[in-house]
């Protein structure tokens, strides 16, 4: 049996997909895995119970990744889960910068009672009249899931769209339009296009990455759009930006009192994923990628420990060890159960920095007197037996 916890709210399909093997329980010392969309975990103390956490979306900043890994704890994440109900809001908010929308729907607001309405508003509309997408420049920063959809859809906007991601996957590549331009540089870039979106994650070299000298790079009239996170932008370059009119306008779905109110920004409340398909599939997603790994030790989207698969667990034991990703450890792994007498049929080990993980089935039960000796080697963070 597997007791899971969840920390917010999560779209009952997905948990619908959990089935006799598992309890949901209140009590978060005894879970054997958390789900969790937004909630801040950074203040929180783990049970030695916990083997992983699913976050029920991309982003990660509100889990201690480094604390986890630490733990032997994996920590999972949906990408491309919500990336539709994302890339939708962007092209929406591409539409609301190119023209007044919002301010001509406030106007009709405010002149609702006018008995003149339809006249007044032939005079006022030029005060919202705005640009078209087709033949502009977008450049989108990062070519993930999110990123590839967007320049796909911009391309059919009729749009001229530059891609910029040096660490684009194989994947993402393949479902790329051939007709986006691939920027050497992100210079290269800030300098061509009229409307720049960001799609990166929260890492130390990417945080604040729009700032003032970033601006300073950029057309006269630039859009930004940022549906990625909110640090990636330095806030207050993007004030002095905008109040000096060299950026047009800053889309965001993160407000801040920094951002919030000053002239040229569109400020949206997080709606990035807040549709029900995004927190249905991600919900889906969550809960499929937990199973696995807690009845087959299969690690797919961790944040914090390297993809690694097996397959379905089939007879006898399966081993699954976190430990640091260290010199002689499957010597010392494998010395262990060749002592035990113990037979080897398949075995998979991958590394991800100072982080490693190591699966290896067995053909008999594994004794609890080997299971210790295989936590007392050094280096070894996890050990998990699965039967």
């Amino acid at each position: 049996m597997y007791r899971y916890h969840c920390l917010n709210p999560i779209a009952q399909v997905g948990i619908e997909k959990f089935d006799e093997k598992y309890r949901r329980t209140e009590n978060i010392e005894e879970a054997d895995a958390i789900l969790v969309r937004s909630a801040g975990m950074h203040e929180m103390e783990f049970g030695m119970n916990l083997k992983a956490i699913a976050r029920a979306g991309a982003g990660v900043n509100n889990i201690p990744l480094e604390q986890c890994a630490e733990q032997g704890i994996v920590v999972f994440n949906t990408p491309g889960a919500n990336a539709n109900g994302v890339k939708e809001l962007v092209i929406a908010g591409m539409f609301l910068a190119a023209r007044d929308i919002i301010g001509g729907i406030n106007w009709v607001q405010e002149h609702e009672e006018d008995g003149n309405l339809a006249k007044a508003t032939e005079k006022a509309k030029k005060a919202f009249a705005g640009t078209e997408l087709e033949g502009k420049k977008l450049g989108v920063i990062g070519l993930g899931a999110i990123g590839v959809l967007v320049a796909n859809t911009a391309i059919h906007l009729g749009m001229e769209v530059y891609g910029y991601d040096p660490y684009v996957s194989v994947d993402a590549a393949w479902r790329l339009s051939r007709n986006i331009h691939h920027a050497k540089t992100v210079d290269e870039l800030y300098k061509d296009c009229d409307y720049i979106t960001i799609h990166v994650p929260a890492l130390p070299d990417t945080k604040g990455m729009i700032d003032k000298d970033a601006i300073g790079l950029m057309k006269k009239d630039v859009v930004v759009l940022n549906f990625a996170r909110d640090v990636l932008v330095d806030s207050e370059a993007m004030v002095d930006a905008l109040v000096s009119g060299k950026v047009k306008c800053y889309v965001t779905d993160f407000p801040t009192p920094e951002i919030a109110g000053v002239k040229g920004a569109i400020v949206i409340p997080h709606l990035g994923a807040s549709t029900e398909e995004s927190e249905e599939n991600c919900a889906r997603m969550a809960v499929k990628e937990l199973k696995d790994y807690l009845e087959n030790g299969n690690i797919r989207n961790s944040v914090n420990y390297p993809a690694c698969d097996m397959g379905v667990k089939e007879e006898g034991n399966r081993i699954t060890i976190l430990h640091k990703n260290i010199p002689n450890m499957i010597g010392q792994l494998t010395a262990v159960l060749a002592r035990e007498n113990m037979n080897i049929s398949l075995m998979a080990n991958k590394s991800r920095k100072e982080y490693a993980y190591t699966m290896i089935d067995v053909e008999a039960d594994v004794p609890e007197a080997v299971e210790e000796k295989l936590k007392a080697i050094e280096g070894v963070l996890k050990v998990r037996i699965i039967k």
